[in-house]
């Protein structure tokens, strides 16, 4: 495993740990030896950069510092990363991202090549898949939206004469994506008809997720949802004020081209179920303009396959 990957993989250690800070991870290496690692974590305080380096000690000066993200250059709950950096005498940095704060934006990178350090920018997808939402939320203000659907091969949304489109082992990837996510949606189409709960059931939870109806309402009596009912980017940029950083939107067609038409999608999941279903809804209305998709990956699940892709670089 390369030096960087090893700190891509410190960084998961953060997941659900960091509230509203990203996942990092770093690798002090010298002499082709690993001297120090470090990942954040929000109650430790320390960012992934500082533990390192002090894990590292004095076989900090000369070495190689791997990091998944753009070392800060700011005083927030710590001092600038980067300060740490050149104290510790190292004398090359390797960053996986920039970061998009917009108060460090290329900064912390500014700074250690000021101080004579060699950076190096990777620029790599998986470092900035790895804090897709967060970076999304910091730049532009808003949550970041996962599209989610389970489709026939002829892109219906239902399945004549059966309750499930998709197989079991992709609704159960579903309520991992719930688990994951800050905050889950439908419009109020599927509330009337559907009556769904989202929440994310019979797997590792460390906490529920919000969920959200979208639309003009009422809710039926006894639901547990919030109802959203303004316009879907006042909607969305208060959402994130309260520290909603991703959004799972599961609605029917209505609501999913409401939210592409109005460029509101960020990624899209979708279950593509071996069966055709020869009538019944299409998962998308019509668009203003073709979407053109980025970074598609396809893997199995279960007898289903998934279909990721972003409509923007994460």
């Amino acid at each position: 495993m390369s030096h960087f990957l090893r700190a891509l993989e410190l960084a998961e250690r953060g997941r659900g740990e960091t509230r509203d800070h990203p996942l990092v991870g770093a690798v002090v290496v010298r002499d082709g030896e690993v001297v120090g690692e470090g990942w954040y974590e929000y109650d430790g305080i320390r960012h992934a950069e500082a533990i390192a380096l002090e894990r590292a000690g004095d076989s900090a000066r000369g070495a190689t510092l791997y990091v998944t993200l753009e070392p800060c250059s700011h005083h927030g709950r710590t001092p600038p990363c980067a300060d740490a950096v050149i104290a510790a005498g190292v004398a090359r940095v390797v960053v996986g991202a920039r970061d998009p704060n917009p108060v460090v934006d290329g900064r912390g990178l500014d700074r250690l090549r000021a101080a004579g350090i060699e950076v190096e920018l990777l620029d790599d997808l998986a470092a900035r898949r790895q804090n897709e939402a967060w970076r999304l939320w910091k730049s532009l203000g808003r949550p970041f939206v996962t599209f989610k659907a389970a489709v026939t091969l002829d892109g219906r949304v239902t399945v004549p004469g059966r309750r499930w489109v998709s197989g079991e082992e992709s609704r159960r990837r579903v309520h991992e994506l719930r688990a994951a996510a800050d905050a889950v949606a439908v419009g109020m189409g599927t509330v009337r008809t559907d009556a769904p709960r989202l929440d994310a059931r019979d797997v590792d939870a460390a906490r529920q997720p919000r969920r959200l109806a979208f639309g003009r309402g009422p809710l039926p009596e006894g639901s547990e949802l919030e109802l959203r009912s303004g316009p879907l980017e006042d909607e969305l940029s208060a959402l994130a004020a309260e520290g909603v950083q991703s959004l799972l939107l599961e609605g029917g067609p209505k609501l999913a081209t409401a939210f592409l038409a109005a460029g509101l999608v960020d990624k899209l999941l979708l279950f593509v179920a071996p069966v055709v279903a020869g009538e019944g809804p299409h998962v998308l209305g019509p668009l203003p303009a073709p979407l053109d998709l980025l970074h598609l990956r396809v893997e199995p699940c279960g007898d289903d396959v998934l279909l990721e892709a972003y409509l923007r670089e994460p």
